[in-house]
């Protein structure tokens, strides 16, 4: 019975997620309901007022507000507005110069904010003009941006990435590093991706496009104390020096002392920087509650253990499930934003990944990569709405989907690569695990 009302429990979740409900409300309407039908009105309202705190008061939640207010005091005040012009002074003169800069400004500004629209607004705003104005055609100018902006959550420090570390009980450290390497394969796949484009479609990217030069050290002279403070970061995290929680604050403190000291940190870009952080912390928050409290109406009717059973006795082999998951992820990021779509995966998925004995490390990976694939994929990539919001002058929704085609197909063969060569993902933390031990 209590599995009957479980698999009623999944199926009611998905049909209210269709129908445009809230994703917190729905997961914790879905919860509540299936523990009261299983186990009576008490144990639920328990579970109810005990989920809140037990997930909130986490030690490593506490870095999510920090490496927001890092990413939005930065974003507010232009810290970062000099890495396209710091990439350009570089990059410039080769074929699809400008386009390649911008890819490499959205990994910088990836480092710093950890959000995919933060990174598409500030990058877009900056990079599109001048590519439409250098010869680029629109559609692919805005596509590379929206397509750019997905590493903001590959590269550490990944909101995305610490929700997983937290919801699957797994190293945030270890993940971020995993995250590192495949941020920066998808950097190369989309420069791949500008360079043959330039070499086939010249009318479309030119190979040589008219730039304005730009004095290199005055744009890294520029750029130098944003880059100082990522390394100090970096650094910390990955040297033990630093938790990720306290890696956080340090970076917010950073980047506060930094953006007064160039005179940047007006009263107006202060509290629009804590407002948003704390607007952005409460959603984020309460979609965890709801999904911890999904977790354990799952774990109470024993979906989970049916889901690894059937699995395990169907003869269905490792790359037919991963197959599966990736598919779902793909689909649901079609209507979904990322967090929820993580968040009420993650409950089934996880203790069938565990079963399979693979990595919850490169899984977490494998699976912020998914994500942010369905940030640029038709209907509903948010990305591409945000350029479209910041470049409405050059194009159209339309047109910044038909830009963004090319780079989801260096996207999955990226995530291929994921699948094939696990090692890509689990070199750099596995390289830690082995200093630590000594």
């Amino acid at each position: 019975m209590s599995v009957e009302i479980g698999l009623w429990g999944v199926a009611i979740l998905m049909g209210l997620l269709v129908l445009r409900l809230p994703v917190a409300l729905a997961l914790i309407v879905v919860s509540f309901g299936g523990i009261w039908a299983m186990i009576g009105w008490n144990p639920a309202m328990g579970i109810l007022s005990n989920t809140p705190y037990a997930f909130a008061a986490k030690w490593t939640m506490s870095a999510v507000p920090m490496f927001l207010l890092m990413g939005f005091i930065a974003y507010h005040t232009g810290l970062t507005g000099g890495l396209f012009e710091a990439a350009k002074a570089l990059l410039a003169r080769l074929p699809g110069g400008l386009a390649i800069s911008s890819v490499f400004a959205c990994s910088g500004f990836a480092a710093v904010s950890g959000s995919s629209l933060a990174c598409a607004a500030a990058m877009g705003r900056i990079a599109i003009p001048e590519m439409v104005k250098a010869g680029y055609r629109p559609s692919i100018a805005s596509g590379c941006i929206a397509a750019g902006g997905t590493i903001g959550a590959l590269i550490p420090p990944s909101i995305l990435m610490i929700i997983y570390g937290v919801i699957a009980e797994t190293s945030i450290i270890e993940v971020f590093l995993g995250g590192i390497a495949i941020g920066l394969l998808t950097a190369l796949s989309y420069c791949i991706v500008v360079l043959i484009i330039a070499w086939l479609r010249p009318d479309i990217i030119p190979r040589q496009a008219a730039v304005e030069s730009t004095d290199m050290w005055r744009a890294l002279a520029q750029v130098a104390p944003i880059l100082a403070l990522i390394a100090l970061i970096f650094g910390g995290l990955f040297s033990g020096l630093f938790t990720a929680t306290q890696a956080g604050a340090v970076g917010a403190l950073g980047t506060i002392i930094l953006a007064a000291s160039m005179g940047r940190l007006t009263r107006k870009a202060f509290t629009d920087s804590v407002t948003e952080t704390v607007i952005t912390t409460g959603s984020l928050l309460i979609i965890g509650i709801g999904a911890t409290m999904f977790t354990r109406f799952l774990g109470l009717s024993g979906v989970s253990n049916l889901i690894s059973s059937f699995v395990s006795g169907s003869g269905m082999s490792l790359i037919t499930v991963l197959l599966v998951i990736i598919i779902i992820y793909l689909i649901l990021g079609t209507f979904m934003e990322p967090f929820g779509a993580m968040l009420v995966t993650l409950p089934i998925f996880l203790p069938l990944i565990d079963a399979q004995g693979l990595s919850l490390v490169w899984f977490g990976v494998l699976v912020v990569k998914l994500l942010e694939v369905g940030m640029i994929t038709p209907p509903v990539g948010m990305n591409v709405f945000v350029i479209k919001n910041v470049a409405s002058k050059y194009v159209t929704v339309t047109e910044v989907f038909r830009g963004v085609l090319p780079f989801i197909l260096a996207d999955f063969v990226v995530v291929a690569l994921i699948v094939a060569f696990p090692a890509l993902v689990l070199f750099l933390p596995d390289l830690l695990s082995t200093n630590a031990a000594r």
